[in-house]
């Protein structure tokens, strides 16, 4: 199969290119390295660097026969979204559009989309959230990403584009970067292994529904073979809070920092966590590594990354 994926010199892209080409399947891989590295690009893999909104991206899906897209390209930053919800919109909505659009051209079996569970749902009426709860993104990146869904959707219905919506929680796990695609497990995994202060926003007492990359990954080989069209929650229905983040990674490294907080972000969401029940159902899909696990395996990459430089 010919797969194009974009953005797959990010974390997540990167992975799931990896996990693709290991099934031998064709992969070409389109990334503007704004926050993607080019050393995550799988050995054989056909690399573009490209934005998503150049109009030469459809001559690069002509040119490779795709059958499959996976679109992961996107602007990710929920803080940058609200100081700039225009080049936010910019990527996330018109460009995204102009991969469906060039999937539609040139006769793509299927689209595969990365959503967000999250920043999607805003502040939750119910715990866990499934795929019914209602849609109230509270800053300029969800609004894109649940614009996205809706954009799919039409094409699905008017002009019979097959697609598949993943919406994660908060994945992480190796490759992640510290900096540019920042997350918390990774900040506390960098900052902790250097010795510097890891600094924990607010009481640290706010969850999240944290993912391990293997499984996100799983989820998107399963997707290949799907049939018709859906969104998915890809999350593992437990809540962790950031000072358990913090206490673990802490612990396996022998409890060398002091627990340190600092003010709480203005706007930040207080819990979140979603169910994986319709996945399960469609695909027997589950999260197989739990946090714990998670956590060690990410932190050993992470020790092996600093001991290189």
């Amino acid at each position: 199969m010919n797969i194009l994926i974009t953005g797959g010199a990010g974390f997540i892209g990167s992975s799931i290119a990896d996990a693709y080409r290991e099934l031998g399947h064709d992969i070409v891989i389109v990334d503007n390295l704004s926050t993607g590295v080019l050393e995550n690009v799988p050995r054989g893999a056909v690399f573009y660097q490209m934005d998503i909104r150049d109009e030469s991206f459809s001559d690069i899906v002509s040119e490779h026969r795709i059958d499959v897209i996976n679109h992961h390209a996107a602007q990710i930053d929920v803080r940058k979204s609200v100081e700039d919800p225009r080049y936010d919109l910019e990527v996330n909505v018109l460009g995204s559009l102009n991969v469906f659009e060039a999937a539609l051209k040139h006769g793509v079996s299927r689209v595969i989309f990365a959503s967000s569970g999250g920043a999607g749902y805003g502040e939750q009426e119910y715990y866990p959230a499934d795929e019914a709860h209602p849609i109230a993104p509270c800053s300029p990146y969800g609004i894109t990403k649940v614009t996205v869904e809706r954009y799919l959707h039409y094409f699905n219905i008017v002009q019979g584009l097959t697609y598949t919506v993943f919406r994660y929680t908060n994945v992480y796990g190796p490759r992640q970067n510290p900096h540019g695609e920042a997350g918390v497990v990774a900040i506390f995994c960098d900052k902790l292994l250097r010795g510097d202060a890891a600094l924990i926003n607010g009481d640290g007492e706010q969850t999240r529904d944290y993912v391990y990359i293997d499984d996100v990954t799983r989820a998107n080989v399963l997707a290949l073979d799907m049939s018709g069209s859906d969104s998915y929650n890809v999350s593992t229905n437990v809540e962790t809070s950031v000072n358990s983040i913090f206490r673990i990674l802490n612990r396996e490294l022998g409890n060398p920092a002091k627990e340190l907080h600092g003010p709480a972000k203005g706007g930040e969401q207080l819990r979140s966590v979603c169910s994986f029940d319709k996945i399960q159902a469609h695909t027997g899909w589950l999260p197989s590594v739990d946090i714990e696990e998670g956590l060690r395996r990410t932190l050993e990459w992470f020790k092996c990354t600093i001991d290189d430089e």
